[in-house]
């Protein structure tokens, strides 16, 4: 044991192992009330390891290039020792990633997690999604099946609606005047290095900036207020060992649930592997129905909500700037609620049913944008969208004149 303590002395005049594991583990102290929405956080931690370790294996058998890419899938099928399972993990890994990361951000808009002083947080946390958004649009792109390469092509022609530069951008982004291998190679550069390194930057600057200012509750209370003789938060307890284990219970839950959709249903009934995608792509062959993954449908079905031209803005350049303007107004809502309370719990009636309104309504814009834009679905998308905004332009007013609860001075469990 001495040996082992010299061993981490010597490592630690070094490198402040000791004092990092200290800082943000076994002395960061965590509120005693987190409940079953704060294991999505670990979830996504888990499925974002989960995403790099089998992305690195598939790189090496991948072929980066039109000729070879579908050839290459299908080797990883169907040669590579045990390449099929790796290939579900991480086309099943990446539809678990986005389920859990939404979960994530409804509770931190049910319990007010992106309020003062955690507008970083939540700004951090937003710019990973976004660069989520890219990493996935990347990856979906490199099997290189038909709906990989016409949904490519629906989205990349999304850029073409900007004014001036629009056209040129979208050549730029191309690399070519049509989709072709120069695409598919450059767009596998960004999914295996470039946006993983920056997503993984982001994370820990985002676990960084809530170690510093420390956790929200289910209560939206200040931990930090009431302290023992040793400086201890009366209702945190040490992130380890408590939580550590208390979350290892919801990982070993979670993963029975991932390895059931695995390998029973790795397809997912076309949501998870669309049907179009085990067909190579063909430029001179379109699917009868282009729709990208689903974890793209809400902003999917929000750009082809626009049908109609306002004044010199076109539908289409209108679709572009309401699909924009419903990431963007994301990253504003710390400064949108100005309710005087974070915990929905002890908000007013209204905001309470307008966020279960916002959440059904996103999952069904998500829905409709699998779906063809015509006839129903199309009025659907229509109110949703304007759903989808109202609650965003109304949050400002509503949260600062509705009658709130009065707030526990501390946890209530």
């Amino acid at each position: 044991m001495s040996k082992l303590q010299d061993l981490m002395g010597w490592i630690d005049h070094r490198l402040p192992v000791t004092v990092t594991f200290e800082k943000h583990m076994s002395k960061y102290y965590a509120p005693k009330n987190f409940n079953f929405w704060y294991f999505f956080g670990v979830f996504s931690m888990l499925m974002l390891a989960n995403q790099i370790l089998t992305g690195v294996w598939l790189t090496m058998s991948y072929t980066p290039t039109a000729e070879g890419a579908f050839a290459s899938v299908e080797y990883i099928m169907r040669d590579v020792e045990m390449g099929w399972l790796i290939r579900y993990l991480h086309s099943t890994g990446a539809t678990f990633f986005f389920i859990v990361v939404y979960m994530h951000m409804f509770r931190g808009l049910m319990y007010g997690s992106y309020q003062k002083p955690r507008e970083l947080i939540w700004i951090f946390g937003m710019a990973i999604y976004l660069m989520l958004m890219a990493e996935a649009f990347m990856g979906y792109v490199l099997p290189w099946g038909q709906m990989s390469y016409w949904g490519a092509q629906v989205i990349l022609s999304i850029f073409g609606a900007l004014p001036v530069i629009g056209p040129d951008l979208v050549e730029w982004v191309r690399g070519d005047f049509l989709l072709s291998g120069i695409t598919l190679n450059r767009f596998f550069a960004l999914h295996v290095i470039a946006l993983p390194l920056v997503i993984v930057a982001l994370v820990i600057l985002h676990i960084l900036a809530l170690h510093e200012v420390g956790s929200n509750n289910p209560d939206g209370v200040d931990i930090k207020k009431y302290k023992d003789e040793n400086g201890a938060p009366l209702d945190g307890v040490p992130f380890h060992p408590y939580y550590t284990v208390h979350d290892l219970v919801g990982i070993v839950v979670f993963l029975f649930v991932f390895c059931f959709v695995l390998f029973f249903f790795p397809e997912g009934s076309g949501y998870v592997l669309e049907h179009a995608n085990f067909e190579e792509a063909n430029g001179l062959k379109t699917p009868e129905h282009i729709a990208p993954v689903w974890y793209f449908g809400a902003f999917y079905t929000i750009l082809r909500a626009i049908t109609f031209d306002v004044g010199p803005i076109s539908s289409q350049l209108g679709g572009v700037i309401a699909m924009g303007g419903a990431i963007a107004i994301l990253f504003a809502l710390p400064w949108l609620d100005r309710s005087p309370v974070k915990s929905w719990r002890y908000k007013g009636l209204i905001s309470r049913i307008n966020l279960i309104i916002f959440a059904i309504f996103f999952v069904l814009l998500t829905w409709l944008g699998t779906k063809p834009a015509s006839g129903l679905y199309q009025i659907l998308g229509q109110i949703g969208t304007l759903i989808y905004f109202a609650w965003f332009i109304t949050l400002p007013y509503i949260s600062a004149n509705e009658k709130t609860k009065p707030v526990p001075e501390r946890v209530t469990g």
